[in-house]
């Protein structure tokens, strides 16, 4: 194989290793309104059907609202006091920096009571199993399983690590 083959390969490889750890975008729901009475659940069963991981962002589109980033305590109680962050700009982009829970709330305490609310569970990098989802004062539907979805992501991303080790292995003994 000579040097021009070698460097494509390799070429290939990492470009195939950068589009798996690609960062996505999400659009929370069609937009961030209050649910319809019905559908209380309708934006932690949307999450519920999703995999965040650290640098994904989250895209809150609305109209005469607000998104605030609460606590645990605030979630819960539709805690509008003390946010972590609060935008109110109609087109919000949060990254998910960290992983761990991320709270979301209406900024209108009303709007939180009847479901306008989040909850966002970021997986660790070394994740290979999806937590239960914490308890809620409003019921959750549960979502399907998607522990076999995160071994199977696990054992891609294994495979590919696999094969640019023995690629950079084959390309270095070989000249």
């Amino acid at each position: 194989m000579d040097f021009s083959s070698k460097s494509s390969l390799l070429f290939t490889i990492l470009v195939m290793a950068v589009v798996v750890t690609t960062a996505k975008e999400f659009n929370v729901g069609d937009r961030w309104r209050v649910p319809d009475a019905n559908d209380s659940t309708l934006y932690n069963d949307w999450a519920g059907r999703k995999r965040f991981h650290v640098d994904d962002h989250l895209r809150f589109q609305y109209q005469n609202d607000s998104v605030l980033v609460v606590d645990k305590y605030g979630y819960y109680h539709c805690n509008t006091e003390n946010p972590i962050s609060s935008f109110a700009d109609g087109n919000t982009l949060i990254t998910l920096d960290q992983p761990g829970l991320f709270y979301f709330i209406s900024g209108e305490p009303d709007h939180c009571k009847k479901g306008q609310r989040l909850i966002i569970d970021v997986m660790s990098p070394h994740q290979h199993f999806v937590a239960s989802p914490p308890d809620s004062y409003l019921p959750i539907s549960p979502g399907p399983s998607s522990s076999s979805a995160a071994v199977v992501s696990a054992t891609w991303i294994s495979v590919l690590i696999a094969l640019v080790a023995t690629s950079v292995s084959l390309l270095w003994c070989a000249t």
